[in-house]
Order: C-alpha cells, then structure tokens, then sequence
C-alpha cells in the first residue's frame, strides 16, 4: 500500500473540520430552537454538498435518528417517567396515524422524479418555516374537541407529520410539538418528549422502508461523512441548548424562518 502523502492527510483533516463544523452549525440552530436541526441540515446537503434529493433525505433520515436516539435518554432523565406514562395515550394515538404516514411517505419518495422531488421538499421547507414561526410566535390553547373527534384528529394529524417527516428525512419535532399541545393542551416541555417517543419508531419505519431501495447505498459510500457530520450535530445541540437563554427568540426565530425560506427557494431552483 502506498503511503498517504502529506497533501492528502491536510486535505483530509480539512474535510473532516469542515463538515463537522458545518454539522455543528446546524446543531447550534437546532439545540436553540429545541429541535435536531435536520431542516437547515437538509438544504446543505443539497446546495453545497452536492447530494440529490433522495441520498440527501436518506442521509438526513439517518442522522436524524442518531440525534434523536442521543436526545432521547437525556430527555427522560431530565423529565420524570411517571409524568410521561400519564400521557401514554398521546402517542400511541399519533404512532397510529404516523407509522403508516411515515411508510407511505419515504415509498413516495423512492417513486418520485428527482425534479418533482426537489419541489415537494421546497414546499416542505416552506410548511416548516410556518410551523416554526407559529410554534415560537404564538400562544397555542387546547382546542375545544370532543374525545373521539380528538382521536380522529389526533390520528389523521400523526399521518400526516408521518409523511412529512419520511419525506424530509426530519424527526418531525417542528409539527410534533404545536400538534400535541393543541390538541392535548400539555406544558411544551412534556410536549418534547413525547414528541421524540413518537418520533422514533416513526423514523425507523421510514428507515426500513427506504433500506429497500437502491439509493440506500448513499450510507455505504458516505459513512465516513455521515458520522462526522451527526457527531457535529450532536456537539452543536448541546451548545445551542447551553446558549438558549443568551440569544432572545423574538430576534432569533424570524431569522431562522427568513433561512428556511431562502433554502426552500434554492430547492425549488436545483438542478
């Protein structure tokens, strides 16, 4: 085997701090917002490192369940099990609507013209850019529903955060949140958990389904990549969890709405 020359070693220690950085990046904006970060994360992968629409989601997806498999302990530590057992009916009924939602969604995805593709996930920025500012900007109260109206709306919601999520490879926190607390009227923080409970099963379902299909060996060829670029989302989110209180969010959500905007029109225009 041929040594590795001194040229190569310096451009390979410049990838990794580049795509770390860049993963740390969109920790930062998510850990200060209280998501993962996968839809600033989403973009990138895109318009500046090249990937098409399908290895990008897949790639998203996949690093998206590394975050969330990482928040999700600290998550239940830091809140008490007993307060999140009360609520076993919350996710149970949006597991119900978003496993099947997140199956039909990523099959979608595997069937889709790469230019279709593009735009659907532009107009899925632009849905997230609304969830978010709504999310941040607004006080959300329980709506006035009957039980078994709740469990319809609850279920057909799941469906549809389900879809959204395999599409965009995201956990779907951003819609998962503002859903639970209007409909089941929560504090936002219990509303988190039980967003990542649902969360996760929901995106191995998506997973599965796309391990199915040929773009899939995306993971394979870019695993080096992959794991830097998580590990730095994962260092990021814990240092925008830290920064939380120092950044005000009157200032901060309407910028990060303003990105999610201008990525979605960037999507819209890939080639």
């Amino acid at each position: 085997m041929a040594p590795t020359s001194p040229e190569s070693a310096v451009r390979r220690r410049s990838i990794f701090v580049y795509v770390f950085s860049t993963g740390a990046l969109i920790g930062v904006l998510g850990g200060l917002i209280g998501l993962g970060g996968a839809e600033f994360r989403l973009p990138l992968l895109i318009g500046v490192f090249g990937f098409a629409a399908l290895p990008a989601v897949i790639l998203n997806k996949t690093m998206s369940l590394v975050v969330v498999i990482t928040a999700l302990p600290a998550r239940l530590f830091a809140l008490p099990y007993s307060e999140l057992a009360a609520q076993w009916s919350i996710a149970v009924n949006l597991l119900a609507g978003s496993l099947f939602g997140a199956w039909l969604g990523a099959g979608w995805a595997t069937r889709m013209h790469s230019r279709t593709l593009y735009r659907v996930l532009a107009a899925l920025l632009v849905l997230i850019a609304a969830a978010l500012a709504a999310s941040h900007l607004t006080e959300f109260g329980q709506l006035d529903l009957t039980p078994w109206v709740r469990v319809v709306v609850t279920v057909a919601a799941g469906v549809g955060i389900g879809i959204v999520a395999a599409l965009m490879g995201v956990a779907g926190g951003e819609l998962l949140i503002p859903t639970i607390v209007l409909l089941f009227g929560v504090d936002i923080k219990l509303a988190g958990s039980l967003s990542l409970m649902v969360s996760l099963p929901t995106m191995l379902v998506a997973f599965a389904r796309y391990s199915r299909d040929q773009s899939f060996q995306v993971l394979h060829a870019n695993i080096g990549f992959l794991l830097t670029m998580a590990a730095g989302t994962i260092a990021g989110t814990i240092l925008g969890g830290l920064l939380l209180g120092v950044i005000p969010s009157a200032a901060l959500i309407p910028a990060l709405t303003a990105l999610l905007l201008l990525s979605a029109l960037k999507v819209w225009r890939h080639r």
